[in-house]
C-alpha cells in the first residue's frame, strides 16, 4: 500500500517553493542604480547633525568629497582620520567634504564623530534614498565630485590611506 503525503505538507513544500523563488527572482531582477565616474552626481538633500539641511547644489562649483559610512564598519572608522587631515589640509582652497552616515541614530554619530575628530559636516542618511541613489553595495564607498558635479572617481570598500585620498583630491583640483 502507498503512502501519501498528507496535504498540509504539499502547501508547506509549494509556500517554500514560492518564497524562494520570489527572493532569486527579486534579486535578479532588481536593478539598482551603478553610477561611473564621468556621470552627473545624484542629488541630495539631508539634515546634519544639528538639523541644517544640506543639499548637493549648495557644493556645485567646489570639488567634494562625498563619503558613506556607518560606525558599525571598521574600515569606515580607520579612515575617518585621514579624512580629516586631508579636510584640513585642502579647505581654504575650497574643497567640500561631507560625511553620509547610514541609517545611524543622531548620538551615536555624534559621539562618534567626536570620537575620531571628524569636524567636517556629517549628514543623516535616515531612510536610505540617497544611498540607493548612489548604488552603495560596500562600506566605505567615497565619491570624488568635480566642481561641475561629475563624478571623478569612487573608491569602494578601504581605508584609504591620507596619499591616497591626497592623490585623489589633487584630481580635482586639475579639471
Amino acid at each position: 500500500m502507498k503512502r501519501y503525503r498528507k496535504p498540509i505538507q504539499y502547501v508547506i513544500l509549494a509556500i517554500v517553493i514560492l518564497i524562494g523563488g520570489y527572493a532569486i527572482g527579486r534579486s535578479f531582477f532588481t536593478t539598482s542604480t551603478v553610477l561611473k565616474p564621468g556621470q552627473e552626481a545624484p542629488a541630495f538633500t539631508l539634515a546634519d547633525l544639528d538639523g541644517t539641511v544640506h543639499d548637493l547644489d549648495s557644493y556645485k562649483g567646489k570639488p567634494l568629497v562625498l563619503n558613506f559610512w556607518g560606525t558599525f564598519c571598521p574600515p569606515c572608522r580607520n579612515e575617518m582620520p585621514a579624512l580629516q587631515h586631508e579636510y584640513e589640509k585642502w579647505k581654504d582652497q575650497g574643497l567640500e567634504l561631507v560625511g553620509i552616515n547610514l541609517s545611524e541614530d543622531r548620538i551615536s554619530v555624534r559621539q562618534f564623530a567626536a570620537s575620531v575628530g571628524a569636524r567636517f559636516p556629517i549628514l543623516l542618511d535616515r531612510n536610505k534614498k540617497t544611498e540607493k541613489r548612489y548604488g552603495l553595495k560596500e562600506y566605505p564607498t567615497t565619491f570624488f565630485i568635480a566642481p561641475d558635479g561629475q563624478i571623478q572617481d569612487i573608491v569602494i570598500g578601504g581605508p584609504m590611506t591620507e596619499e591616497d585620498i591626497d592623490a585623489r583630491i589633487k584630481r580635482l583640483f586639475e579639471k
